[in-house]
């Protein structure tokens, strides 16, 4: 098993075995590989991550459970939701945030469910309506600095569904410009110009049976 954390475009993976896709990985020649969960180990990491070179980590331990323990505690956490919304003629809805194309998402209130924050969002962020949620999707993660601290964020991307023929209202205050409702066959237009942690999660979603 593993976890993909993304440092803007780059990704650092948290795993307790080495799979085909991490070998090959591991192959490319400005990857890094940590076998250990020392906070030094940890350290020289996120440390490799600033430089330019930089291309993917691997931290390896035999327990995926003490390696996200040992990771995580050196950055705040930060939990949200998200839908992957499909509408009754196959069509699912983005937005355009900040210049690139992403899925409704926001950060999960004290004491509010996963599902129900998930559900919110999107009713906050698109306008959407009459909205039924199917299935828990999975996680991605990635890491964000503000006001000089070091965050960590862990979506949680939700599968529902919704009658078609809604335009929709942009929360512009979450710096929203547009909604859009794409077919399935055009996905790989917005695929173009949005996240890899966003590329990750829709890959998983067309994925699962």
């Amino acid at each position: 098993m593993y976890i993909k954390i993304y440092f803007g475009e780059k990704p650092v993976i948290l795993c307790n075995e080495i799979n085909k896709e991490l070998n090959e990985i591991l192959h490319h020649p400005d990857a890094v590989f940590v076998d250990e969960i020392s906070p030094r180990a940890i350290k020289s990491m996120l440390h490799e991550i600033k430089k330019e070179e930089f291309h993917a980590g691997v931290l390896w331990h035999s327990s995926l459970d003490e390696l996200k323990k040992a990771f995580f505690k050196n950055f705040t956490l930060v939990e949200a939701a998200g839908g992957i919304v499909q509408n009754s003629h196959k069509e699912m809805l983005f937005i355009h945030r900040l210049g690139k194309w992403d899925l409704p998402k926001g950060k999960i209130e004290k004491g509010e469910k996963e599902e129900d924050c998930a559900i919110r969002e999107v009713m906050e962020e698109t306008g959407t309506r009459n909205l039924s949620l199917r299935k828990k999707i999975g996680e991605t993660y990635h890491v964000y600095d503000q006001f000089g601290k070091h965050y960590l964020k862990i979506s949680h991307w939700f599968y529902m569904t919704c009658p078609a023929n809604q335009a929709g209202i942009p929360q512009t205050e979450e710096h929203i410009t547009e909604i859009k409702w794409i077919k399935t066959a055009d996905i790989k237009e917005p695929m173009k110009n949005t996240y890899p942690s966003i590329k990750d999660i829709l890959s998983t979603f067309f994925d699962t049976p």
